[in-house]
Order: structure tokens, then C-alpha cells, then sequence
């Protein structure tokens, strides 16, 4: 049973202010949170650390470390038909396991203690890598409708199946259609109705581009929104990417039915996709969390920029410098990030939550000085400054040295599969 103490920590607290504090840990659960001095038979010291929830990515797709730099400065269209999609389709087994096996180390080493992954099929081998390398995941197999649609659906409803719940409660599932310019409403009728059937929840992309908004209204006569409510699927719960391009009455949809918006700051600006209203968003009172999207998007998965970018990008969209202050920021990571996956008892530092914690390393220069540890870390901090990532009371890595994954295996067969599948 892990039973330990992080002594002497500056914290961060529910309501975002710092305090110095011991954190005691027994089980998976943070047992209770004290002030003075402690003692106990293990102790991780805390001096010149910063403790702050798991940082949780509430999108992305995992395995596509696979096809990072591959393919850049394109639009979305041209990049996923004529680029990702041909060399996703020779993708093995092996490829998605040790694809999801980077994703988990650069996640890790990056604070990132839970994460929402949609790929293709195989989904069983990312499920294997939340089990190994001790994050958490809310995964779904990503469903294209055109082609197939139906086995790709059963895939889903396997998945589910199989593995929701698995790894001590750390794995979800979620049913994964992709998008409505590629699953039509007469599909997502199908989808709804399994979702139905499981009470499983939805992880869709949503108005991503302005193209995307306007094919939909040529095709269906409504906004993405409005055409898929009709079809059931927003029903068991929704985490919807992107969300860059909305009109007020798709914002009202997303509030009525209490869909859960992920943002993608870093890859929309990619992508040159657009800019989520996300003071607008968060004013109504939706929960906003942020998200990666796919390392051949980003081309990172590291969650600190998308915080720093998330904080700066509403303040120019709203031009209002108090849009989003540097706690909500990180709340946008931590808090709203678990609620965006429906994971209970996460996202905060508090007694009774789950003991998913990352410690940051206050001793570089971009720490110096020290007024607000908070404000540091989201607009002058990297993600080079985590020292210890620990999730469901397990340590994955202590003083950047990981516990769970074997690091130059995983390199060696992650560079032999990339080289198979690009010829590079």
C-alpha cells in the first residue's frame, strides 16, 4: 500500500491560492493535508517544490507520436487525406503500442497524469500502456463512418466492454465518432443508440474549421451542433474537441446539454483552425478543459504550453487581460480537465481526492523570484521543471527518473516502427 508524505510543499489550492503544507498520501487517495512538522517512515521532501494536480490532456491521439513532423503547414483537409490518413491505414498492432508508449513517456515527463485518447483500431494496445505505465486514460476507438462504420462501431462497443474500469478504475471508455464531415446524422443515430445502451459517454470533434461549419449547413441545412442534436447523441455525456467555430445557439446546445468543450489552443493555431471563444464559454458556465490534440498537430504533448497559450490566446480573442488569470488557467488543466473526462474524485489537491500529483522543481531561473508560484508556472515555468509525477498514490517518476516504463526499449522500437511506416 503507498503510504507517504510530501513534506513541507508549496501548494496549490482548490480555490488557486498557494500555501505551504504537508501532503499525506495513503492508498491511492491523498488521506489529509496539515500544516508544522511531520515525521514518517517515508517522506519526499518538498523543499523548493510546487505541488499542483495531475495536469489532465482532455484530447488527443496518442500513437500519432508515430507521425510527428511528418507532415506540416498544411491545411487540415490536405494534411489528414493526402498525408496522416495513407500512412494511419499501414499502422500495426505493434505501431499503436509503442506509439501510445512514447505519447506515456512525454506525458509523463511533462506532468501529465490523465489524458483522453481517440485513434484507430487496436485501442486494446493504448488500454495495455495506461495499465504499464500507471496514468490514467479515457480512451475510444475513433470511428469513421463512411467506410466500414458499422465493425468499427463493434470495435467501440468491445472496447468498452473489455476494458471500462480496468486498471484499478485508471481506464475509461468513451464511443469515438470522429466528426460530422465524417459520420453522417443517419450514423450518429447508431452511435447514440449504443451510447444508449452502454451509458457510455461521446468524444467527437466539433466545429473545428469554418469549412467544416459551412459543409455541414450545405449538407444537413444546420450547424454542426444542431444537426447531431437531433440525432440523440449528446444524451450519456459529451467531450467535444475543438469547438472553435460556434454561433450562440449551439453555445446554448453545449450549455442545456452540459457537453464538455476541449480545447486545442497550440494545434488550432497550427492549423491556422481558428481561436475558441473561451471567455464567452466560460462565462455560460460550460466546463472548458484543454487538450494537445495529436503530436502531428502540435507537435507536442506537453500540456504547459496549451495552459500558457489557453491564458494568453482569451485575452486577445476577448481583449481583456483579465479573460483568463493564471489560476483558471490551470484549473482549465487540472479541474475542468478531470470533470471534461467525468473522472470522479481528480483534479484537485485536497483530502479525499485521488493522489494524482505532480511536483515542480523551484530552483531555475525562471522561477527567481518567487512572488507567485502559480503565475510562474503557468507564464514563465517549462515542463522541464517536473521532478515527481504521481498517480493513484504510485509514483511513475521521482527527481525525473522514470518508475514504470522502460525508457531506451521503448525508443528503439518506437524509431524502427516510425522508419517502417514513413520510409524515413
Amino acid at each position: 500500500m503507498n503510504d507517504f508524505v510530501i513534506r513541507g510543499v508549496k501548494m496549490l489550492k482548490p480555490g488557486g491560492e498557494v500555501e505551504t503544507a504537508n501532503i499525506f498520501v495513503s492508498g491511492d487517495k491523498i488521506s489529509k493535508i496539515t500544516g508544522g512538522e511531520v515525521t514518517h517512515d517515508h517522506i519526499i521532501d518538498g523543499k523548493n517544490k510546487f505541488a499542483t494536480p495531475g495536469l489532465v490532456n482532455a484530447h488527443t491521439h496518442a500513437s500519432m507520436t508515430l507521425l510527428r513532423s511528418y507532415s506540416d503547414d498544411k491545411s487540415l483537409m490536405d494534411w489528414l487525406q493526402k498525408d496522416i490518413w495513407p500512412v494511419e491505414a499501414k499502422m500495426k498492432r505493434k505501431d499503436i503500442y509503442f506509439g501510445a508508449a512514447m505519447a506515456a513517456i512525454e506525458m509523463i515527463r511533462g506532468g501529465t497524469t490523465a489524458f483522453a485518447d481517440m485513434y484507430g483500431p487496436c485501442m486494446e494496445e493504448v488500454a495495455k500502456i495506461v495499465d504499464e505505465s500507471g496514468l490514467r486514460g479515457s480512451l475510444s476507438r475513433g470511428i469513421i463512418g463512411f467506410a466500414d462504420g458499422e465493425k468499427k462501431l463493434a470495435e467501440n462497443v468491445e472496447l468498452y466492454k473489455n476494458f471500462h474500469g480496468a486498471a484499478d478504475g485508471r481506464i475509461t471508455i468513451m464511443l469515438g465518432p470522429h466528426a460530422i464531415y465524417t459520420c453522417p446524422p443517419d450514423f450518429l443515430k447508431k452511435v447514440a443508440s449504443e451510447a444508449s445502451k452502454l451509458g457510455a459517454e461521446i468524444h467527437i470533434h466539433m466545429n473545428e474549421t469554418r469549412g467544416e461549419v459551412e459543409d455541414s449547413i450545405k449538407n444537413y441545412g444546420k450547424r454542426p451542433f444542431e444537426a447531431i442534436l437531433e440525432t440523440g447523441l449528446f444524451e450519456t455525456g459529451t467531450l467535444a474537441a475543438h469547438c472553435v467555430w460556434l454561433s450562440d445557439s449551439e453555445i446554448e446546445i453545449i450549455k442545456s446539454k452540459k457537453i464538455r468543450v476541449a480545447h486545442n489552443p497550440g494545434s488550432n493555431l497550427k492549423l491556422a483552425s481558428g481561436i475558441c471563444p473561451t471567455k464567452k464559454l466560460l462565462d455560460a458556465g460550460i466546463t472548458v478543459a484543454l487538450g494537445t490534440d495529436g503530436a502531428s498537430s502540435n507537435n507536442n504533448l506537453d500540456m504547459l504550453e496549451e495552459i500558457r497559450l489557453a491564458a494568453l490566446l482569451a485575452k486577445v480573442e476577448s481583449m481583456n487581460p483579465l479573460a483568463v488569470p493564471a489560476a483558471q488557467a490551470l484549473k482549465m488543466a487540472t479541474e475542468y480537465g478531470a470533470a471534461a473526462l467525468n473522472l470522479k474524485n481528480v483534479g484537485k489537491l485536497a483530502e479525499g481526492y485521488k493522489a494524482d500529483i505532480v511536483l515542480w522543481e523551484m530552483s531555475g531561473a525562471e522561477w527567481q523570484p518567487n512572488y507567485n508560484p502559480a503565475s510562474l508556472l503557468v507564464y514563465s515555468a517549462n515542463s522541464s521543471s517536473v521532478d515527481t509525477v504521481i498517480v493513484d498514490g504510485k509514483i511513475l517518476m521521482e527527481n525525473r527518473e522514470l518508475k514504470t516504463l522502460d525508457e531506451e526499449k521503448i525508443f528503439a522500437e518506437f524509431k524502427a516502427c516510425a522508419k517502417r511506416l514513413t520510409g524515413k
